[in-house]
């Protein structure tokens, strides 16, 4: 499986991530004809900038020409040396809500209150999910996209307690915040990882000025938004992850841990745009194929109940796998009193093993579950579709160390072929299999 690894000692923005993409090998063009269908004026230009001795690739936002850092309110810096936020630190694209006397949100997160003509209030979400929508862009590149601004917009509507609708972005902020987002999106479905991996986020340290008031770093929106995941603070004192970076992670969907067990074949470095004496402001990305062999670490969730009908376990299991189970199963025992009794094991990831252990309480009668962590060994796993006289049919391969030890046609399209034409099971089972021997992959 391809595994893409951010490790976020410097935190994470827009712009760096950008960076990191084009520097891991993601062709600019690609990021920069993706902006360019949403006709706002916008461009991105990359180069090659050094943080504390370590070579990266810096991407810029243009508008109508001009460096996104110098226009509107972008560039706004604070008198005080920990808040001069430039285009990652405060690039999170502040919303503001809309009121008679609107209140804008500047670069440096603090706010100006005065009167607007109705079109520089900004764009609302739907406006911007609609642009995105209207694009000629792939659907999963829109809606990864716009899984990012919901994110933020939800964010930042839970912080004013107000509907998501009547937050707003600032103008210059909007067409900024669309063009980093939705050429990450792009840029993420270009690289085509399996799976990605973030690093415990180092968030800085300090304080911001923001319309919300003087708050320590994390932001509102970016603490919100890093709920349940690690964080740490160390290095100079700056807000190194900003809510655009922050909801790029949640849009991945990225598991949370130290560099996973994989061959590394890429590494890239997007910089972010301050330069601090004796602090790389970089985020780096590694792209790699996971071993084959090596372990993942899984929790597991074991109870044993005596008083639950067969109709809750089943309903328990089909539950379980919905909620990301990686494998129930059941055992019957003999508890004490002589009772038959049935022994549940749930076997989890890290990141779900919170919400399953809350589903076994809800959904069992038990009183207790016992808890532990164990590392797995996994083949790599990758299908390949074969033809059958009665159609396709999927096949699962093991592979150790690139060479396929095991082969199952998928239950699935072998039962629903089955029942279509109504041949016997085994033998659309056995006819995908002996396609696959025969070397009649699609």
């Amino acid at each position: 499986m391809r595994i893409a690894y951010l490790d976020c000692f410097a935190g994470i923005s827009g712009d760096m991530f950008l960076g990191a993409l084009v520097d891991v090998g993601v062709p600019l063009d690609v990021l920069q004809s993706t902006v360019a269908t949403l006709n706002l004026g916008v461009e991105l230009k990359a180069e090659t900038v050094d943080r504390s001795g370590i070579s990266c690739t810096k991407v810029n936002v243009l508008v109508n020409g001009k460096p996104a850092d110098g226009a509107g309110g972008r560039s706004h810096s604070h008198s005080h040396e920990q808040q001069h936020h430039t285009h990652e630190q405060h690039q999170e694209k502040h919303f503001y809500r809309r009121q008679p006397q609107t209140q804008h949100l500047h670069k440096g997160g603090h706010a100006h209150e005065h009167e607007h003509p109705p079109h520089e209030h900004g764009r609302s979400l739907s406006v911007i999910r609609a642009m995105i929508q209207n694009a000629a862009l792939d659907a999963k590149v829109k809606a990864t996209a716009i899984q990012t601004f919901e994110l933020l917009g939800k964010s930042e509507a839970k912080i004013h307690n107000v509907a998501i609708e009547k937050i707003h972005f600032h103008e210059v902020g909007a067409v900024d915040a669309i063009a980093d987002i939705v050429a990450a999106a792009a840029g993420i479905h270009a690289l085509a990882a399996g799976k990605w991996v973030c690093s415990p986020l180092n968030v800085g340290s300090g304080m911001v000025d923001c319309a919300h008031g003087r708050f320590p770093v994390p932001a509102p929106a970016t603490a919100d938004l890093l709920r349940g995941a690690p964080t740490y603070s160390s290095g100079p004192q700056m807000e190194l992850v900003t809510p655009t970076g922050a909801a790029l992670v949640r849009a991945l969907g990225c598991e949370f841990s130290t560099q996973p067990a994989m061959r590394v074949e890429k590494i890239g470095y997007g910089a972010g745009s301050r330069n601090p004496k004796d602090f790389p402001n970089v985020l780096r990305l590694s792209i790699g194929e996971s071993d084959s062999t090596a372990a993942d670490t899984v929790i597991v969730l074991e109870t044993t109940v005596d008083d639950c009908s067969p109709e809750l376990l089943g309903f328990l299991m089909e539950r379980a796998l919905s909620a990301g189970a990686l494998d129930v199963t059941f055992a019957p025992v003999q508890m004490k009193q002589n009772r038959p009794a049935t022994h549940i094991t749930v076997l989890a990831q890290p990141k779900d093993a919170a919400s399953l252990q809350e589903l076994l309480f809800r959904e069992t009668s038990t009183l207790g579950i016992r808890v532990r962590q164990e590392q797995r060994v996994t083949l790599q796993r990758k299908f390949i579709t074969v033809s059958t006289a009665w159609g396709d049919v999927r096949i699962k391969l093991g592979l150790l160390n690139e060479e396929v030890v095991n082969a199952a046609p998928e239950f699935a399209d072998c039962r629903a072929l089955a029942e279509k034409s109504g041949i016997a099971l085994k033998q659309i089972m056995q006819a995908a299999l002996a396609a696959y021997y025969t070397g009649k992959a699609k």
